[in-house]
């Protein structure tokens, strides 16, 4: 597993071990993750990761957002509760040089803490949890309900099937790649 473009293009990132204690992890491929990039940057949406705010719910080892910060991300936050997910995702904030820009948060990501006051809310907002089990919905309710997420904030919500748009949002496209779905919401904004 690799950094497929920006700053720290080709770094190698630390991978899920062996062990049961990492056996929930299942991180985004790196070609998903380069066709994800590749669409993000296609202009579609326009640039939401340039200067961005990254909430990265189930992090795993962090290769979503770290992608976002090597490709000019401000800053992200990373949000996984397994004590494994933790050391992954230290141990690759470092591996990238990422320090000043990047902190993790041991939460569980469907009861997430309100946002601290004077932290900017995301607008970019990366949703990879254990496919199946409806724990994706689950996050991205408790991201909006504590002020996670900016009004216009694209939504990367990825699982084994499409997903549907809930309140307060509104589905912007679906991809497949095998097994995996991407669905691309964006919050709605403040009513007219």
């Amino acid at each position: 597993m690799r950094i497929i473009g920006g700053q720290c293009r080709g770094l190698t990132l630390a991978a899920v071990g062996k062990g049961d204690t990492a056996a929930h992890l299942r991180p985004t491929s790196d070609r998903v993750r380069e066709s994800l990039f590749n669409v993000l940057a296609g202009g579609r949406f326009g640039d939401p990761v340039e200067e961005a705010i990254v909430l990265d719910l189930f992090s795993g080892t962090g290769a979503l957002a770290l992608e976002a910060l090597s490709r000019g991300a401000a800053s992200a936050t990373l949000v996984d509760s397994g004590r494994a997910a933790q050391r992954l995702l230290r141990d690759n904030i470092a591996r990238c040089r990422m320090e000043s820009r990047a902190k993790t948060l041991s939460s569980d990501a469907t009861r997430l803490p309100a946002r601290p006051l004077g932290q900017p809310a995301a607008s970019l907002v990366f949703i990879d949890p254990p496919y199946g089990k409806g724990l994706g919905q689950q996050a991205l309710a408790s991201a909006a309900t504590q002020d996670w997420i900016a009004p216009d904030a694209l939504i990367v919500f990825e699982e084994n099937a499409a997903q549907p748009a809930p309140q307060g949002f509104t589905l912007r496209d679906q991809r497949r790649y095998g097994d995996t779905w991407i669905t691309f919401l964006e919050a709605d904004g403040p009513s007219q």
